[in-house]
């Protein structure tokens, strides 16, 4: 009996491997850095940065280096809410889905983010000085994984889905255009993008749902981090997700006409 119970508890972690191995590693880090003097804490995160700097001195480690740095604050405030978030993603398309994703989402956003900031000060849009400012952090990831999990909605619910959010990040962006921002964004569609590739979703469980309701909440705050963006976001978010849901419905009646 006491071999059927691990046996089965070895094989609900094995489901979730990506989610704890990423969520162990960051944890590691930042347990590492808090010990740091403030010195040492802002070279690592100047180092380990995806920002102009880096890049263009070859530094292309940072763009898998970054995703594991945090500076978002104790791990209790931000930890669970992202191990929610990628449980809930891995659950539903597996292991190799969530990493692709993830790995899709941070990089491509960072390097589109790059792209986009050489640009902008090539031009005198914005000041040099933006090159070397710190880019590191789990956002991303987090931003792609939400995309992802697009493909995983149940139909009905699945262009709402993709509206909300998207509306959510392009207030955000709208409300003091920041890169790391775009960024945000930027990862979002990614990880809608990927979810085309993946096939079918698992079907949902009750676990799965909250799992899924704690990461979105962490998703939501990830991008709206102040009371007036929150606000907006929702009012907006919510706008675009009925319009979609009313249209929806409105085509549905016009769907079944033509199959009569």
């Amino acid at each position: 009996m006491v071999v059927t119970v691990l046996s089965g508890c070895l094989g609900r972690v094995a489901r979730v491997r990506v989610t704890l191995c990423y969520a162990a590693v960051v944890a590691a880090v930042t347990t590492v850095m808090v010990d740091m003097t403030p010195r040492v804490q802002a070279a690592v995160i100047r180092h380990m940065s995806t920002n102009l700097h880096n890049l263009s001195h070859g530094r292309i480690g940072t763009l898998v280096g970054s995703a594991f740095v945090v500076d978002a604050g104790p791990l209790y405030l931000w930890l669970p809410g992202l191990i929610c978030l990628l449980a809930a993603a891995e659950l539903a398309w597996g292991s190799r889905a969530l990493a692709i994703a993830a790995a899709l989402g941070h990089i491509g956003a960072s390097l589109l983010v790059a792209a986009g900031l050489t640009v902008a000060v090539t031009f005198g849009w914005i000041a040099r000085s933006v090159a070397r400012d710190p880019d590191v952090g789990m956002s991303y990831v987090a931003m792609a994984v939400l995309g992802m999990l697009t493909g995983a909605m149940p139909a009905r619910w699945r262009a709402a889905w993709a509206v909300w959010w998207i509306i959510v990040a392009a207030v955000v962006v709208a409300g003091g255009p920041d890169f790391t921002d775009v960024g945000h964004l930027l990862a979002l569609v990614l990880g809608m993008m990927a979810s085309v590739r993946f096939g079918k979703a698992r079907a949902w469980t009750t676990p799965m749902v909250v799992l899924l309701a704690v990461g979105a909440a962490f998703g939501f705050l990830v991008l709206a981090n102040d009371a007036v963006s929150m606000v907006s976001c929702v009012a907006w978010g919510a706008f675009g997700a009925l319009v979609c849901l009313g249209l929806a419905r409105l085509r549905a009646p016009a769907a079944s006409e033509l199959v009569r």
